[in-house]
């Protein structure tokens, strides 16, 4: 192992610049290397931002033996078989959002996690961040009492063409792009998964949803709702409603350095300030405490296979218009 864990970047996607600051200012993480379709664009991306080592396919970033850690960054469709890949070429991943497309790809990626003994955890950079980890502690707390719902919202305009993000047979979607997110909060502030779902859906041209609206019923009836998509405003915003009080999250996705919170009971608002950090710091530190202090990762693999199948439990609700219930394991 060197001294820091040395980072590769499989592709070029615009997301990676999310971890150009946190991996120059970590001690025990550095990015080594790139790897991309073509040695031409491997060159020049690592050119531009300064990385060390360039590598023109991906097969060659996964045998460069001085490649710790390995970023799969790449659409929707591929987390899976890349992942999976990384893994046995004995490298550890951190994979982006969402986990994988299928259940099958989840527990195929867990599998090969655990026979090559190397750590792998999904990036949902917010789980990690201090805004995230207040929030949680408030809703444990009980300062809310019994909570009744959980409202969220996640949409902003999009219409690239061409971007994997608008083609279903590449796991495009609102819902899986956006909507993994509010999905992923209400769960995690409960600490619970849903019982039931139902959502509604506006399609787009070639058919994925443009945009979500979602239902959720979980244990102690508790319910929440939010709407995703690539219709709208920007709009982001997480609120917890219980039966003493409210808690609002203006900035839940991406909290930065400075963040708020809003706690309001008996009719009073408060502002709780968190000292935040650079979003995407977590996650990386999350990653080096996992790789070298033996930590389970924050985020586990039982959680991100709970998420993809609520999405799927979704989708499958807005094609029949049925309520789906989750079956329990």
């Amino acid at each position: 192992m060197t001294e820091k864990l040395r980072w590769g970047l499989l592709s070029t996607a615009k997301i990676n610049a999310a971890l150009f600051k946190p991996l120059a200012k970590s001690k025990r993480n550095t990015l080594f290397a790139v790897g991309s379709r073509s040695e031409e664009s491997a060159q020049a991306y690592a050119a531009e931002h300064s990385i060390p080592r360039a590598h023109g396919t991906y097969e060659a970033l996964l045998a460069d033996p001085e490649v710790d850690v390995i970023y799969n960054s790449l659409p929707n469709h591929l987390h899976a078989e890349w992942t999976i890949k990384a893994l046995e070429a004995g490298k550890h991943v951190l994979c982006e959002k969402p986990f994988a497309l299928t259940l099958d790809e989840v527990d195929a990626m867990s599998e090969a996690a655990q026979r090559t003994g190397k750590v792998l955890a999904e990036a949902f950079m917010y789980r990690t961040h201090p805004q995230t980890i207040k929030a949680k502690e408030i809703v444990d707390s009980g300062e809310l009492g019994k909570i009744l719902i959980v409202k969220g919202g996640f949409t902003f305009t999009f219409a690239r063409p061409g971007n994997y993000r608008l083609d279903p047979a590449l796991g495009g979607g609102g819902l899986w792009d956006v909507g993994c997110y509010p999905l992923s909060y209400a769960r995690t502030m409960l600490g619970l998964e849903p019982l039931e779902v139902f959502g509604w859906q506006m399609t787009g041209e070639s058919g994925i949803d443009e945009f979500f609206s979602a239902q959720m019923l979980f244990p102690g009836e508790i319910h929440a709702q939010f709407d995703c998509g690539f219709r709208g405003p920007f709009r982001a915003f997480i609120e917890i409603v219980g039966e003493l009080g409210t808690l609002e999250i203006p900035t839940p996705f991406h909290p930065g350095k400075k963040t708020d919170i809003l706690l309001t009971r008996n009719g009073k608002t408060k502002k709780i300030e968190v000292k935040g950090q650079n979003t995407y710091l977590g996650e990386v530190e999350d990653m080096a405490d996992a790789i070298l202090l033996g930590k389970a990762p924050h985020i586990s693999l039982v959680d991100s296979r709970a998420n993809v199948a609520a999405i799927l439990a979704l989708y499958k609700s807005a094609k029949t218009g049925k309520v789906v219930r989750l079956k329990k394991e």
